[in-house]
C-alpha cells in the first residue's frame, strides 16, 4: 500500500486562476473545470482512494480534507474576493459543489453539471458584492 507521503506528492493542485470580474461568470466556469476534471482525471478515484484509506490510517484524514478543500478553493476565492459574507459564500459554494462530489464519488455518476450551474444562478446571481 502507498504511503500517505507518496500520495500527498501525488495531489493535484487547483490549476491556475483567471477571473473575469463577473463573479457569477467564474464561478460558471469553475463548475466546468471541475465537472471535467471529475470525469477526465483521476480526481474523484484519487479520493475514493483517499477515503478507503482514510477508514484505516489517520494520517490519511489530513490529507483527504487537503484535496476536499484543494477542490472547493477556486469557488470559494470568486465568492470571497468579490465581497461575500464567509458564512454566505462558504454555503453557497457548498451547495454548488457537494452534489457535485457526491454524484462522483459516492453514486459513480457524471457530476450533473446542470444543476451545478442553477445552483451557482440560485445561490451567486444577483448577490450583492463589494
Amino acid at each position: 500500500m502507498p504511503s500517505i507521503s507518496i500520495l500527498a506528492s501525488s495531489v493535484c493542485l487547483t490549476p491556475a486562476q483567471t477571473h473575469t470580474g463577473d463573479p457569477v461568470q467564474d464561478l460558471h466556469a469553475k463548475v466546468d473545470a471541475l465537472c471535467d476534471r471529475l470525469r477526465d482525471k483521476p480526481v474523484g478515484a484519487f479520493l475514493q482512494a483517499l477515503a478507503a484509506l482514510a477508514a484505516t490510517d489517520s494520517a490519511a484524514v489530513e490529507l483527504r480534507q487537503r484535496y476536499v478543500d484543494d477542490l472547493l478553493a477556486p469557488f470559494q476565492s470568486i465568492a470571497r474576493s468579490n465581497g461575500l459574507v464567509r458564512t454566505l459564500s462558504d454555503d453557497a459554494v457548498t451547495a454548488v459543489v457537494s452534489p457535485l462530489l457526491v454524484d462522483a464519488l459516492l453514486l459513480g455518476r457524471r457530476p450533473n453539471r446542470s444543476r451545478a450551474h442553477r445552483a451557482v444562478d440560485l445561490h451567486f446571481a444577483g448577490v450583492e458584492v463589494s
